[in-house]
């Protein structure tokens, strides 16, 4: 189905199967969905263990498609961007790729994504949640043309130590080149495939972007070639362990996007949300500018953190106590890491807890056989993430 005939009947059709579901849905033998945005993606094919299990040791493939795409040109197009985010996207070089977030006036975080810059004055703005209204309406008074082009191009997740030769292997000459956060463009049954070096796993890994036309045929050769090397399909629920262990943050799980929260204290800054390194005071202008300095001066209300948690029970929604049993926080994600080896967590704690001495507890809930249990759980701070392996930034990449 052409991307025009999407827009067309997007009213008309409740879901959307993505240009790689002839494939996907031949592999999920679970037939387990779940609805992302405007499409059906799988949650599990085979195995959710044996499924992560390809991410840290061979590779697997995650069709993110339904992911939001911002096509952003015009003569002002970085000046733009560099008014709604927090970083300073000059340094941002075309080839190249930015994490960034984007906040309100109050300074607390709208949505986190990825700038790509691809050609110069020629970016894509990636992100979780749907942002043409707030986009547009912070574009007045910029000559640029902003169009969501999500229906327009499909990608793939190709994540793991075996991704670059796969890549190598179905022509993508010299892509072990990319460093972290690069863009290459190589030709493939007849037109451009983009290769970004970006993922959501922590882990030695390559985001894929092609037109809708050669979806199918890009899927084929991916698992043609990586047959040789371990290749598997992955569903969310897999994803989801490797980003926590990755320590990256969700919207509507770690943070309440700002322009959707009704309560507006729910919603958190990039300082709340261990994100200060994507905020650049030394550009002139940007959204929420004014009160990021403010929360700078007088302190911030909360701090998200890492946590190591005794025990294997994950701490899913858990209440983080202080020593004197006082409520401080609670967790956000949680999961068991098989790469870690432990029982982690994100949290969001209030202020000036957090520390990596303090003395934390998880209240934890689980049920067996009907039966529901407690236990509290001696917490500890952990200053960055559960799982960061070398092959991550090494460049050049290695076939492995």
């Amino acid at each position: 189905m052409k991307p025009e005939m999407l827009v067309k009947e997007h009213y008309r059709t409740a879901v959307y199967q993505t240009p790689f579901h002839p494939r996907t849905s031949q592999l999920n033998v679970l037939n387990e969905w779940h609805r992302w945005k405007d499409y059906t993606i799988a949650d599990a094919y085979f195995d959710e263990a044996l499924e992560y299990a390809a991410i840290r040791n061979a590779c697997a493939v995650f069709d993110l498609t339904p992911m939001t795409k911002h096509r952003i040109t015009g003569p002002d197009a970085l000046a733009f961007l560099n008014r709604l985010i927090t970083r300073d996207i000059a340094k941002i070089k075309p080839g190249r790729v930015g994490y960034c977030v984007w906040c309100d006036d109050g300074g607390k975080v709208i949505d986190d994504g990825t700038v790509f810059h691809m050609r110069p004055g020629d970016y894509r703005l990636c992100s979780q949640e749907r942002q043409l209204d707030w986009l547009t309406r912070s574009a007045y008074g910029f000559d640029v043309s902003i169009v969501e082009d999500t229906h327009d191009v499909c990608g793939v997740a190709l994540q793991g130590p075996t991704s670059c030769a796969v890549l190598k292997g179905i022509g993508c000459s010299g892509v072990e080149k990319l460093s972290p956060f690069a863009i290459g463009w190589y030709p493939f049954a007849g037109g451009e495939l983009m290769v970004s070096r970006t993922g959501y796993t922590g882990d030695l890994g390559y985001e894929l972007w092609i037109d809708p036309e050669r979806a199918v045929a890009l899927w084929d050769a991916l698992f043609c070639v990586g047959a040789a090397h371990g290749i598997r399909p992955m569903g969310t629920h897999a994803l989801e362990v490797s980003r926590i262990e990755a320590g990256f943050i969700q919207a509507q799980v770690d943070f309440m996007p700002a322009d959707q929260a009704i309560h507006q204290d729910r919603a958190r800054s990039p300082f709340e949300l261990d994100l200060g390194r994507l905020v650049d005071f030394s550009k002139p202008n940007f959204n929420g500018r004014r009160a990021l300095l403010e929360e700078q001066k007088r302190g911030s209300r909360y701090r998200l953190v890492r946590l190591d948690i005794e025990g294997n029970k994950p701490a899913r929604s858990a209440y983080i106590y202080d020593r004197k049993r006082t409520v401080v926080g609670t967790v956000t994600s949680a999961e068991w890491s098989p790469s870690a080896k432990a029982n982690i967590a994100l949290a969001s704690l209030q202020m000036p807890w957090g520390l990596p001495d303090d003395e934390l507890w998880a209240e934890i809930y689980y049920q067996r056989e009907l039966k529901w249990s407690k236990v509290m759980a001696r917490c500890r701070v952990v200053p960055g993430a559960f799982y960061d392996p070398p092959r991550r930034r090494a460049t050049p990449a290695a076939d492995f």
